[in-house]
């Protein structure tokens, strides 16, 4: 299963998605090349939280490469509304033929009567950026702090992860309450011990600290058996904690590579998934609601 961003409105009518084709990715190589006019996909229902609150504040837009279709939507949002909020798009990409949906964007950008845009390129020709009046260089701390954008504003950031986790110290740097930074990461972060592991790195053993008072979590595979804390973590964390093997991506509830077996007890979520697999529990975002044994 592969996740993909919705990049138009999401009142218009229909789904679009835009897909980057990658030369050996199976699914984007399959979109691109070989889907037709009037085939049927299998899709799941839609994840995530990465939506445009509402508001009448300054709104900032970054994203690098194709991470820009979340807040694309965002774009197209704003318009439909014509919306005379304070609209910042910031983006970065390595040149014009790689920089998709400018023109798309742009034409948003200037039917807005509030909006300022900015475009960096790294590997640009000198007339690629006269051209399209990019910036040359990479994004960074200083350049972002360098814009003056509104310490006001709520910031919507997608990309690598690496470009968000600098873009979240830039925006800080730049006077942004970190609690109006709101992200999603394009791409997922490293799994740690994809799949079920047949070994641990380390022994599992007792999380540190005094013992909990919360439900009791067995890992039956791993050979432990804990008490919950009273600070009420997830699964994975308590998990994380214990050293015992996990797999995991997203720790959102939404790419599901961490799925595990859940073989007696119940579990609440938080935030709850739209689609909890039967049987099974996504324990990421899992907190046990009496004693359970799961098979890790």
């Amino acid at each position: 299963m592969r996740s993909y961003s919705l990049s138009s409105t999401p009142d218009a009518g229909r789904y679009r998605i835009s897909v980057k084709h990658e030369p050996h990715g199976t699914v984007s190589g399959y979109l691109t090349t070989q889907l037709r006019p009037g085939a049927i996909l299998d899709a799941a229902a839609p994840r995530g939280d990465f939506m445009l609150g509402e508001g009448t504040g300054p709104v900032l837009l970054l994203s690098a490469g194709i991470g820009l279709t979340p807040v694309l939507s965002m774009l197209h949002e704003l318009a439909v509304r014509d919306s005379d909020r304070e609209i910042w798009w910031i983006h970065g990409a390595r040149r014009p033929r790689e920089h998709p949906l400018a023109a798309e964007t742009h034409a948003l950008l200037t039917s807005l009567p509030h909006t300022h845009e900015h475009v960096f390129y790294t590997t640009a020709r000198p007339e690629e950026r006269r051209r399209t009046r990019a910036a040359d260089g990479r994004l960074t701390k200083d350049k972002v702090v360098a814009l003056s954008v509104p310490a006001d504003a709520t910031a919507y950031v997608c990309g690598p992860a690496t470009f968000m986790a600098d873009m979240q110290h830039a925006l800080t740097a730049a006077g942004i309450d970190p609690a109006r930074i709101h992200t999603e990461l394009f791409g997922a972060m490293p799994s740690i011990n994809p799949g079920l592991t047949g070994q641990a790195a380390r022994t599992p053993h007792q999380p540190p600290g005094p013992p909990g008072t919360g439900p009791l979590v067995t890992f039956a595979r791993s050979g432990v058996s804990v008490t919950c804390p009273d600070s009420k973590p997830s699964v994975l964390e308590l998990a994380d904690a214990c050293d015992v093997p996990t797999r995991w991506s997203c720790r959102t509830g939404v790419c599901h590579t961490c799925t595990t077996l859940l073989l007696s007890g119940d579990i609440a979520y938080s935030p709850t998934p739209l689609e909890p697999p039967d049987g099974h529990v996504l324990i990421c975002c899992a907190q046990p609601s009496t004693d359970v044994v799961l098979d890790m």
